[in-house]
């Protein structure tokens, strides 16, 4: 159906592809997975016609391809869904999935016919929603879906899709899977990009690994093992991803007593965490864990209750506790993605970084060094913009605005979402460094694996409210579901 060859891209100071090859059969779902920075999604994008290439050439049939344009390559069969969504949320479902594309009667928009294929497009894909509603009112997961049916409102033959399962919940996973099997009975090629290996393994006819901008391997259906997988990622094995040391608790640093929050305002929370304990909450999405981190933070004020003593009203008013936090959505709440390394390492501290009302650059430029190493920040330099890391480097830079300050309490909210396999070793070693050294961590994480694999103890939440609370050795996935789901 398709075949690269030959491509390679570079960027100042970064080869991104180096003679890239990859080939894909009709009807075949091929699995393309790698650390971020690996060249996944540049070679996405030069296929979807976002990028150009220096050089390589892309056919189909025996075809040469032009791809030096979004539109010329929808035109010739490939759609790309991007990870981060392309949508226009002021407009209308059915208007978003044929923008650009409006089917005209007369002259003028054909309406009703925007309507009926909008419909037929959101039927694919398992979304029961007014055609006419404004996208804005959708949540997260199905303005993805939304993203879906307008790839396949292209009738494209082959359709790219990029992290498409990180907003999702299960039960949207389970129809997005529904429609890729759907898409490959009709002749219709996917390539998958997903740091999920669990994913690839379930819908994959064939995994292609990058490296460093290369193919480094290729595994067919019998050899798609995670370990094999996680081995030609990273060059090495990652046997003990998650690698905790028992050390002596401290003192009671986090007391959260009485908290309700705006999205459960009848529910009482309480919890505790010591000095040295890293503490997971596990729960379904919906169950309120992240409202439970924002709360506790200020950043969004808490209805009732108190941390520390006091309540709230503002991160500033947290921070002067101790506590620092680490978004979820690093790109919207973590970081300014068109400031530079440095800019985004000292947001946090320019309060006491300042030096008579002015900036003190050189204490900056230091900050920014001291954490770039201490954190294994990959960057060029420090003049860098956040907008270009990797994911993995970007969520570091995030830690290491807060560390500035030598929080007591780390909240973490997500830390690994969207990153690489390396990346999420790294920054559980962090995680383990930190707690040795006296830092109390408390963080939510949808990944059962990671909550068990990191915590001390785990509290599960259900609709807002704690169900339970577990200790290391009564870890289990079946003794969290239970809690999680438990009315």
């Amino acid at each position: 159906m398709l075949i690269a060859r030959g491509v390679t891209k570079r960027f100042p100071g970064v080869v991104a592809l180096k003679g890239v090859d990859l080939a894909i059969a009709p009807g075949e779902v091929v699995s393309l997975i790698g650390e971020n920075g690996a060249g996944k999604s540049t070679l996405m994008k030069i296929l979807a016609g976002v990028q150009k290439p220096d050089e390589g050439e892309v056919t189909m049939a025996g075809r040469t391809l032009d791809v030096s344009s979004v539109a010329a390559a929808q035109a010739q069969g490939i759609s790309l869904i991007h990870q981060e969504l392309n949508l226009a949320e002021n407009l209308s479902v059915a208007a978003n999935i044929f923008l650009g594309r409006e089917p005209q009667r007369f002259g003028f928009l054909d309406q009703k016919m925007i309507r009926t294929e909008a419909l037929r497009y959101l039927a694919k894909v398992g979304l029961e929603v007014d055609p006419e509603l404004p996208l804005g009112h959708l949540s997260l997961g199905k303005q993805q879906l939304v993203e879906i049916a307008k790839a396949l409102s292209t009738r494209a033959k082959v359709i790219i899709m990029d992290e498409p399962t990180s907003s999702l919940s299960q039960g949207e996973v389970e129809t997005l899977f529904r429609v890729i099997r759907d898409l490959k009975d009709e002749g219709v090629s996917v390539i998958y990009i997903s740091h999920r290996l669990v994913e690839v393994m379930a819908l994959s006819d064939r995994v292609v690994v990058f490296r460093d901008g290369e193919n480094v391997g290729e595994l067919g259906p019998d050899e798609m093992r995670h370990d094999a997988m996680v081995r030609l990622m990273v060059g090495r094995d990652v046997s003990q991803l998650y690698q905790r040391t028992e050390h002596e608790l401290g003192e009671v640093v986090l007391s959260v007593e009485g908290l309700r929050t705006k999205a459960n305002p009848d529910v009482e929370i309480g919890l505790q965490v010591r000095a040295g304990e890293i503490v997971g909450i596990a729960g379904l999405v919906g169950a309120g864990r992240s409202e439970v981190l924002e709360a506790i933070f200020g950043m969004t004020p808490a209805v009732a209750g108190k941390v520390q003593g006091v309540r709230p009203k503002s991160p500033c008013d947290a921070m002067a506790l101790g506590l620092a936090f680490v978004p979820e959505d690093r790109k919207k709440k973590g970081l300014i993605l068109d400031m530079t390394v440095e800019e985004n390492t000292n947001l946090a501290s320019l309060r006491s970084d300042a030096r008579g009302g002015f900036l003190n650059r050189e204490k900056e430029r230091n900050l920014c060094r001291e954490m770039t190493e201490s954190l294994a920040i990959k960057t060029p330099g420090p003049w860098q913009k956040a907008r270009f890391l990797s994911g993995g480097n970007q969520q570091k830079i995030v830690l290491a605005k807060w560390l500035a300050l030598s929080p007591k309490i780390l909240l973490l909210d997500e830390p690994t979402r969207g990153v690489d396999i390396g990346s999420k070793e790294e920054i559980y070693q962090l995680m383990e460094k930190f707690a040795s050294e006296g830092m109390a961590v408390l963080f939510v994480s949808s990944e059962l694996d990671e909550v068990m694999g990191m915590a001390d103890r785990v509290l599960v939440m259900r609709e807002g409210r704690m169900t339970g609370e577990l200790k290391r050795g009564e870890f289990s996935e079946e003794a969290i579901m239970n809690l999680a789901t438990q009315s």
